[in-house]
């Protein structure tokens, strides 16, 4: 869950959470790991309630992120332990907590301290979990950081679905183990099977190499892997590609003007659309909707103070106020409009379908285009990477 926005990339507001919560576990979900890009602690309470409350493992995160220049008061071992301890400190149930690094670029030291000093604040019995992207090649040494500091858990993955932008390999982790007393809890010499598979179920795809390459450029563009793959497919398939890396270069300026939020959906994809429109129209010229929103407080509070002259764009272009109160109450019921479309047309009106529908509503976006209309429809549109067809 990506806290105030539910599975989207919008505010949703708590009736919305509930019933996503609600359906997560109904249909099978057992363990909810819970973020908030901004580390808004206030935010992860208020959205884990509905995680707990549906019976699910609460798994609270702490979101990790390298900036690309120089702070002393976030994204600091110091500022994650606090963001901990706030946590910790709340009325609700925490399960286990999570350091989330969705770019891959904290330095391994950063990584080592955070988890020390969280772990000696967690309840002996609590798990701790680090997840982290090998985008910038540095994912083994940062989990094996967090293993010697404490952690119990690791997230890893097998090829071809591993290492570059996602996941170091199972193998890859399990030979760095190699006598230092840790081993994995599973047995990599089953991994090849797993490969096999894998790369079987994926022999029609074709990937962008920029997509499934590790990019040491990634320390000064904080990029989620899960954002660069689709991203770089809509600059393709646009025939833009050759801005890629002016839109790179353009990141420590949208991070550090934003107020520095976790470069985690959906604070990426803000990044990210800030960084394209300053490159395509010029600094500031076109403020995107998410973005600016972002830096007048509707995601939670930023975790430095954004410009003060790019929130005053912000909200001249958007024509919206700074919002001074709880972003959860100013987020739109969005269900009841969403049971209205699917009953205009004659399509089941049961929660699923609301929430399928109203997780795909994006503001100002024709509702015949909604995925999740389309998909009741039976005419779902999903832009895959395939390879061409041989005539």
């Amino acid at each position: 869950t990506r806290s105030i926005s539910g599975v989207t990339l919008t505010t949703q507001n708590i009736t919305t959470l509930k019933l996503q919560a609600k359906l997560h576990r109904k249909y099978g979900t057992t363990w909810d790991r819970n973020f908030d890009y901004m580390n808004d602690v206030d935010l992860l309470v208020k959205t884990g309630r509905p995680i707990v409350e549906a019976g699910m493992h609460h798994q609270a995160c702490v979101a990790l992120m390298g900036l690309p220049f120089i702070s002393t008061k976030a994204h600091t071992p110091e500022f994650y332990i606090k963001v901990a301890k706030d946590l910790l400190s709340r009325d609700i149930q925490v399960d286990s907590i999570c350091l989330k690094d969705a770019s891959g670029t904290t330095p391994p030291q950063i990584v080592y301290e955070a988890c020390k000093g969280i772990r000696k604040i967690m309840p002996p019995e609590m798990p701790l979990w680090h997840h982290n992207h090998d985008t910038a090649s540095t994912a083994v040494a940062c989990n094996m950081a967090a293993i010697e500091a404490g952690a119990d858990g690791i997230d890893l993955s097998v090829r071809p679905l591993a290492s570059g932008t996602v996941q170091p390999d199972v193998r890859s982790m399990a030979h760095a183990l190699k006598g230092t007393g840790y081993s994995l809890d599973i047995d990599d010499t089953k991994m090849g099977e797993v490969e096999n598979i894998l790369t079987e179920g994926l022999k029609d795809y074709v990937f962008n190499p920029v997509v499934t390459s590790a990019d040491a450029r990634v320390v000064g563009f904080p990029m989620p892997g899960g954002a660069i793959g689709p991203n770089v497919h809509m600059m393709v398939k646009a025939g833009i590609l050759s801005k890629y890396g002016d839109v790179l270069a353009e990141f420590p300026v949208v991070v550090e003007a934003g107020g520095s939020w976790t470069s985690v959906t959906p604070g990426s994809q803000q990044y990210w659309l800030q960084a394209f429109n300053n490159v395509l129209y010029g600094r500031w010229q076109k403020i995107d909707p998410g973005y600016g929103k972002a830096v007048l407080g509707y995601f939670g509070k930023t975790p430095l103070p954004p410009d003060p002259e790019v929130i005053k764009m912000a909200s001249e272009q958007l024509k919206l106020p700074i919002l001074t109160t709880d972003p959860l109450e100013k987020a739109p019921d969005i269900l009841p409009e969403a049971k209205k479309a699917l009953e205009e047309r004659g399509l089941p009106s049961d929660e699923k379908s609301v929430f399928l529908v109203a997780a795909a509503m994006v503001p100002g976006k024709n509702m015949e285009l909604n995925e999740g209309i389309r998909l009741l429809q039976g005419r779902p549109k999903i832009d895959l990477p395939l390879k061409k067809k041989e005539e």
